[in-house]
């Protein structure tokens, strides 16, 4: 198939680059940048320089058999009935298509969601959840990172009955989240050795967080930046309904994620990684979960890692792409994370 990748030069349109360049499925890639276009895809990103691919400008697509967009938040609209023109499945991987609501849209985003029309024709891109709906839909709005790393942790436990909505999520981000383009504050100088709450409330990715788990207030969401260039690492703390113990909880993540290929539970009694660390995931479309039963207070502390890039970005695209395809969900995603790197 053809696969055409829009807005290719930032950090998940190389990420895709990477993963389609190998996907055995796919025999054609095109690579959209108005900035760079003309330029050699290795331009962007050096180590695609035996893709020998020139990125060209989105005003000329051609006929494609998907488009994968990673335009900016709000960029999508201008290009939706282009993107018709020349295709007719598409896997957004802003936040234009995300929620239901247009409204919500407009409390989150501080701007009129300009096709409230289109909402309803997307599913939300978290595949051990939407599968069924992605296998039949023509497109696909993947989800957020930390949405992602806080989504999959907590819906085994909501929908089941077993926690109440007393949620509070502290998220710890690589740098990478924030995009490619250069600010002060992600100048070397400004982000060395700093640990930088910068979200402690109003976190954008809450709406897809309360509107996926269907809650019916929203959770307490504090984000943090850390000095990583990837890697979410998210640690959840849940008041259960009546008493949980570490066997009711491996028992609730086995059933719910025992046949999911990109979900590991982690709890180990020793050594280094007891619990999930996004170290072990870097370059994985895999999502780790792990647990601890407070006996003291009978609170429930969640940890999930994954990398944003990857589950919470380009990986989790490709996986949906395979799903809508009717290809075998994992194909192009097998590659186990790094550890040293």
């Amino acid at each position: 198939m053809k696969v055409t990748v829009v807005g290719a030069s930032g950090y998940v349109g190389g990420e895709l680059l990477r993963l389609l360049s190998t996907h055995p499925d796919v025999d054609e890639i095109v690579a959209t940048s108005e900035r760079l276009a003309g330029k050699f895809v290795k331009t962007a990103h050096p180590n695609l320089r035996r893709m020998n691919l020139k990125f060209s400008s989105a005003k000329n697509l051609g006929s494609t058999d998907v488009i994968l967009s990673c335009l900016p938040h709000g960029r999508s609209f201008g290009y939706i009935s282009r993107f018709l023109e020349v295709s007719d499945r598409i896997v957004d991987l802003s936040a234009d298509f995300r929620l239901n609501s247009a409204d919500v849209y407009r409390e989150f985003y501080g701007q009129p969601h300009l096709l409230p029309e289109m909402l309803d024709s997307f599913v939300y891109g978290i595949p051990e959840l939407h599968r069924e709906e992605m296998r039949i839909s023509r497109f696909i709005s993947s989800a957020g990172c930390n949405a992602t790393a806080s989504i999959l942790p907590l819906a085994p436990l909501i929908n089941g009955g077993f926690i109440t909505e007393n949620i509070t999520i502290d998220a710890k981000v690589g740098v990478s989240e924030a995009g490619r383009q250069s600010t002060e504050s992600s100048s070397f100088v400004e982000r060395d050795r700093s640990l930088r709450s910068y979200q402690l409330t109003g976190h954008r990715h809450l709406a897809e967080i309360t509107q996926e788990l269907s809650l019916s207030s929203e959770p307490r969401f504090s984000a943090t930046s850390i000095p990583t260039v990837r890697g979410v690492l998210v640690t959840i703390q849940v008041e259960p309904v009546g008493s949980l113990t570490d066997k009711d909880l491996w028992k609730i993540y086995r059933d719910a994620y025992s046949g999911e290929y990109f979900i590991d539970i982690v709890k180990e009694r020793h050594g280094n990684f007891r619990y999930p660390d996004p170290k072990t995931l870097m370059g994985s479309n895999t999502c780790q979960i792990g647990f601890e039963v407070d006996e003291r207070t009978g609170r429930v502390v969640i940890v999930s890692a994954l990398d944003n890039l990857m589950k919470g970005a380009a990986g989790q695209a490709i996986q949906g792409l395979n799903i809508m395809m009717g290809l075998e969900e994992t194909t192009g995603l097998e590659a186990p994370g790094f550890y040293i790197y």
